[in-house]
Parts: structure tokens; C-alpha cells; sequence
């Protein structure tokens, strides 16, 4: 896959942060400085330290906004100074399989207005397509094209790379990330399958693995268990230069639209602990699907509003990735949460739901 300077660079920085994922290494990831490992000098299950400067990471690149937010007032003025508009699915969209009231209108209105729009989730039970599908149960017109989901990241980020095809990659995960991977080219064990097997603890049993397996794959998995954890952990702890990847560590996430779920970040979670190592995070707030997309549409990151209902991932990555924020109150983040003193992420603007864009004075909170 060709990338351009831009992406290229993003991928640089995403990837250096795998310097802490070596087994031996003693240098942790931090938000300041990022020391310099190059991705695609992985082969052979290593990554090589090239020579060249530290790169120095702007406050205003990774630091939230401490200045308040505004309610959205002037709805007119916010969409006539935006090209492209990314939107969340869960909470901005849709809850669970049931869409939010007024987002047809939306973004219908949107379209005829000449913007683009992007959606970008963090769920990667399902690929691009399987979620083509479910936009299309709910009424919308969405192509495929306009889709970005975090399985799909997973596999861009390993292409970006130039991760090996004679390595695996072990999923802990559900269809869309093996549905991804596999329309990339790459070879993958683990996902659904795994949730089946059980380990039967007994004197002296050691439990397998293949030494080819080059990355281990973690996103949110309703059929996680004891066998993928310590099957995941031996690949990352004893596989050479295994890498660790998480499609998001988000802490909840809407299955329906009738309470909130444990989220990806669960699973990644147990893999941290047991083998003491950070993901590298493909999806929100990581920038890498920022500067993919805008790579991919050739967008100006400040012609770009990230519409989202999280304040630690959609918010964060708009602002991370140098774009205008827009919090919608109709997902996880009250109204309450926002204005809490210990809330140190602001988003340029606040609204009750999307639909507000239908007046040209927004409805108060």
C-alpha cells in the first residue's frame, strides 16, 4: 500500500512507541517524547533503532484543552467553516441497534450541503462492509468508502508497517478483525474459535504456541477466556519482537441502547497485566486513522470537526489530531461529567444530539 510523506510520518510516530513493547527494553512509552524506532525495519522478529532525533511532541498535539467549551449556538456557523465531518457510531449514530432520533435528517442535510462525512468507530467486532450492512438496516446511505473502523485499522497500521506475510497474527477478537486482515493479505489464528478451547490444568502441562506468530491482535471479545489470555501472553512475553496492538481501550461500550457494556479495554487489559507490556492503540485517541483519513481524502485537519459522545477517545482524538470538537450529550458523557472540575478535556463546542445541525440555533442543553 503506498502511503504519502504525511501518513508515513504519523506511522513513525504511532509505531516508535514500540521501543517499550521490546522484551528488553527498559525505556517507557511516554506522552512527551517518543524515541525513534522505524517500522518497517521490522523483519526477521526484530525492530531495529535507527539514528536520528527524538521526536519532540507539542503540548497542543497531545495535551487536552483546558479552556471551557461552549454550548453550540450557531449551528449554521460551525457548518459553513467545515469541509468533513467524522462522526462516532455508538452514541452519536446509533445505541446498540437502535438509531438516535433525527440523524437521517442530519445528514442528509449535511450531504446537500456539499460536506463530507466519515464515520469512525472504535468497534472492531465488525469489518467495514459487515458495518455497510448495518447502516443499511437502519436507513442510512453509507458506502464502504466512508467507513472506518478499528478492525480496519488494525490491518492498515500492519500494512503501513510492512508487516512480514510469512508471520502470523494471533486474534484476540472477534469476525472483523480477521475479516480485515484477511482481505489485506495477512495470516491470523485465534478470534471466535478460540473462545471454545479451555486449558486443563494438571501437573507439568505446558501449553503450546507458534513461535511464528509476529503480532497479537486484542479488541473487544464477547467469547474471551482464560486460554486467549495465556495464549496471547506466551506469543508477546517469549515470540521475538512480538507486537502487542489494541484496536481501542475504551472502558464501556453500548451493546444496546439499555445500559453501558465493559468494553475493549477489559480485554486489553488483562494482557497488560499479565505480561506487564503496553499496547500500541490503533483507534481512538491514537492519530493514526486522523492522519490516514486525511491522507486518504487529502483533507486540511482544520477543515475537519470530530463529532463524538467520549470525552477520553472521540474528543481527545480531534484534538490530538488538530481538528475541531464536537461533544454530542447523547451517548456516555452527561452534562454533568463535562463541567465536573476533575474533567480536564474540552471540546471546542457541546450539543444535545446531532440533530441539533437541523436548527440554526441549537436546542440548550
Amino acid at each position: 500500500m503506498l502511503m504519502s510523506r504525511s501518513v508515513a510520518s504519523a506511522v513513525s510516530q504511532v509505531s516508535s512507541s514500540t521501543s517499550s513493547l521490546l522484551p528488553n527494553s527498559k525505556q517507557l512509552f511516554s506522552f512527551k517524547t517518543l524515541s525513534g524506532y522505524r517500522s518497517s525495519s521490522f523483519c526477521g522478529g526484530s525492530i531495529r533503532k535507527v539514528n536520528h532525533k527524538p521526536l519532540q511532541m507539542t503540548s497542543s498535539s497531545m495535551t487536552p484543552r483546558a479552556m471551557a467549551s461552549k454550548q453550540l449556538e450557531n449551528a449554521d456557523q460551525l457548518i459553513d467553516s467545515i469541509e468533513t465531518f467524522i462522526f462516532d457510531c455508538d452514541g452519536v449514530i446509533w445505541k446498540g441497534d437502535k438509531l438516535i432520533e433525527g440523524v437521517p435528517e442530519t445528514l442528509d442535510m449535511l450531504r446537500a450541503k456539499g460536506k463530507r462525512l466519515v464515520f469512525v468507530t472504535n468497534n472492531s467486532t465488525k469489518s467495514r462492509k459487515q458495518y455497510g450492512k448495518k447502516f443499511e438496516t437502519l436507513g442510512l446511505n453509507v458506502n464502504e468508502e466512508e467507513i472506518f473502523a478499528s478492525s480496519f485499522a488494525a490491518a492498515a497500521y500492519l500494512q503501513s508497517i510492512n508487516f512480514p506475510k510469512d508471520k502470523k497474527v494471533y486474534v484476540i477478537g472477534e469476525e472483523g478483525i480477521l475479516k480485515e486482515l484477511e482481505l489485506a493479505g495477512f495470516q491470523y489464528l485465534g478470534g471466535p474459535d478460540d473462545g471454545k478451547k479451555q486449558i486443563e490444568l494438571k501437573p507439568g502441562f505446558l501449553m503450546e504456541h507458534e513461535h511464528d506468530v509476529g503480532a497479537v491482535v486484542v479488541g473487544f471479545d464477547r467469547y474471551f477466556n482464560y486460554y486467549k489470555i495465556q495464549y496471547g501472553t506466551l506469543c508477546i512475553r517469549e515470540n521475538p519482537g512480538c507486537l502487542f496492538i489494541a484496536t481501542n481501550r475504551d472502558a464501556v461500550t453500548h451493546l444496546t441502547d439499555a445500559q453501558e457494556w465493559a468494553g475493549g479495554g477489559s480485554m486489553v487489559g488483562a494482557l497488560v497485566g499479565s505480561t506487564q507490556r503496553e499496547p500500541l492503540v490503533v483507534g481512538k485517541p491514537s492519530t493514526f486513522m486522523m492522519d490516514y483519513l486525511a491522507d486518504k481524502f487529502g483533507i486540511q485537519k482544520s477543515q475537519i470537526c470530530m463529532v463524538g459522545d467520549r470525552l477520553d477517545t472521540d474528543i481527545l482524538f480531534g484534538q490530538n489530531g488538530g481538528c475541531k470538537t464536537l461533544l454530542v450529550l447523547s451517548g456516555v458523557t452527561s452534562i454533568s461529567m463535562l463541567e465536573s472540575p476533575d474533567n480536564k478535556i474540552q471540546p471546542d463546542f457541546y450539543t444535545s444530539k446531532i440533530s441539533d445541525f437541523l436548527s440554526p440555533k441549537a436546542a440548550t442543553v
